[in-house]
C-alpha cells in the first residue's frame, strides 16, 4: 500500500462514502510502521464528522488530539493528510467554543498544541496565530495561589498538573515558531518560570512520577494530593521538557524528562510484565482515559528524537506491535487497551493508539 492512499481515503470521507476495507497491508503481522499508520488513520477519520469538523464518539479534548495526531502523521508522510482536514475543523469546531475556548484551561491548552501541530506541517500563520490567542487566555489564570501556577478551570478551584504542564509546553513550542524577538522571549519567559514553580509544588513524587494535582489547604498551603499517576501526566511534561532543552540547551531538563520517562517504564501500575502500557482505569476508562495513553507515547518519542534511547526505543516498538495486533480486518479499530481482551473502541481510542503507531516510525 502506498502512502497515496490515505489520501485518496480521506478525500472519500468529506465525500461521505468509505466502507470497510480489505485487508490492504499484506501480511498483517509483518507490516511496517509506514503502512500501519494510513490503514489506522482511515479508521479513525470514519468518526470524522466534517459539518461540525470534530470526531463522533468523543469529547471536545479529544478531539484536539484527534487533530494533533492527524499533525504528527502528516509530519511524518507528508502527503498522507489533506489540509482540508485542519481547515475544515478550524472552521466549523468553532461553532461549538469559540476562538477554541472554554471553561477548562486545559481543553485550551490541548487545542494550542493541536494548532501549533497544524502550522507546523502546513505553514499557514493563522493557525499559529490561534495557539497564541489561546495562550493569553491560559496565561491570564496564573496567580499567586499556591504561589504560582495556572488553575484548572475558569471556576478557580483547583490547580493540577495537565493544565501546567500544557501551558509549559504550549510556552515551549510557541517560544520556538515565533517570528518576533520580544513574543519570543516573553515565551520563553514563561516556560522557564512555569517549570521552576512545578518542579518545586511536589506533584513530582519521590518516585519521579506525577501526582494529578495540589490540594490547597485552610492554611494556604498546597502540597500534591498525591492521586493518580495517569501516564498522559508524565508524557506532557516529559514534551515539554523536551521542547524547552530545544530552545535552552539545558541539559538539567533532558536529565529531569529523562527521570520521569524512565520511572514510568518502570511503574507497575502503568506497564504491564509484557511491556504494553495500560492505565489504572483500564478496561472502563471512560471518555477521558482513553485518550491517556497515546499522549505519552507522542510525548516520549518527542525525547526519544531528542535524546535517542534504546530503552525507550524497545517500549515504543513493542508497544506498537502490540496496538497492530489487536487490528483486524476489514475495520482495524484500536480498542481501550492495547493488548487482548482489547475493549470497547472510540475515536479517542483509535487516536491514541494512532499515536503509539506514529511513534514508531522512523525507529524501526
Amino acid at each position: 500500500m502506498k502512502v497515496h492512499t490515505l489520501v485518496v481515503a480521506c478525500l472519500l470521507f468529506f465525500s461521505g462514502g468509505l466502507g470497510a476495507q480489505s485487508d490492504p497491508s499484506g501480511d498483517s503481522l509483518t507490516a511496517s510502521p509506514s503502512l500501519r499508520v494510513p490503514i489506522a488513520v482511515a479508521a479513525l477519520m470514519r468518526y470524522y464528522d466534517r459539518d461540525t469538523g470534530l470526531w463522533n464518539t468523543e469529547g471536545w479534548w479529544n478531539a484536539a488530539n484527534s487533530l494533533t495526531v492527524l499533525a504528527s502523521v502528516a509530519a511524518a508522510q507528508p502527503s498522507a493528510v489533506p489540509a482540508e482536514v485542519f481547515r475544515n475543523t478550524y472552521r466549523k469546531a468553532q461553532n461549538k467554543f469559540k476562538l477554541f475556548r472554554n471553561d477548562f484551561y486545559d481543553d485550551e491548552g490541548w487545542w494550542a498544541l493541536a494548532w501549533i501541530g497544524a502550522y507546523d506541517v502546513t505553514h499557514e500563520r493563522r493557525y499559529l496565530a490561534m495557539a497564541e490567542s489561546i495562550f493569553a487566555d491560559m496565561a491570564g489564570s496564573w496567580d499567586e495561589t499556591c504561589s504560582g501556577g495556572i488553575w484548572w478551570s475558569k471556576e478557580r478551584k483547583y490547580k493540577n498538573a495537565i493544565a501546567n504542564e500544557l501551558f509549559l509546553s504550549v510556552a515551549a513550542h510557541l517560544a520556538a515558531r515565533s517570528r518576533v524577538e520580544k513574543d519570543t522571549t516573553r515565551y520563553l519567559d514563561w516556560a522557564e518560570r512555569e517549570w521552576k514553580w512545578f518542579a518545586k509544588t511536589g506533584m513530582i513524587n519521590a518516585d519521579h512520577q506525577v501526582n494529578d494535582g495540589l490540594e490547597i489547604g485552610t492554611d494556604a498551603k498546597c502540597v500534591s494530593n498525591r492521586k493518580t499517576t495517569w501516564s498522559y501526566n508524565q508524557g506532557v511534561v516529559v514534551g515539554g521538557l523536551a521542547e524547552l532543552y530545544g530552545r535552552t540547551q539545558d541539559a538539567k531538563l533532558l536529565v529531569e524528562a529523562n527521570a520521569i520517562a524512565t520511572a514510568t517504564l518502570a511503574s507497575s501500575m502503568l506497564i504491564d510484565k509484557q511491556g504494553i502500557l495500560h492505565e489504572p482505569c483500564e478496561p472502563d476508562c471512560g471518555a477521558d482515559g482513553t485518550q491517556f495513553k497515546g499522549v505519552f507515547m507522542r510525548n516520549l518519542a518527542e525525547l526519544c528524537r531528542i535524546a535517542p534511547n534504546a530503552e525507550y526505543r524497545t517500549f515504543i516498538l513493542k508497544n506498537a506491535d502490540s496496538v497492530w495486533a489487536g487490528m483486524k480486518p476489514a475495520e482495524y479499530e484500536i480498542g481501550t487497551s492495547w493488548s487482548a481482551p482489547y475493549g470497547k473502541v472510540s475515536a479517542s481510542t483509535q487516536s491514541s493508539g494512532v499515536d503509539a503507531l506514529v511513534a514508531a516510525i522512523g525507529l524501526s
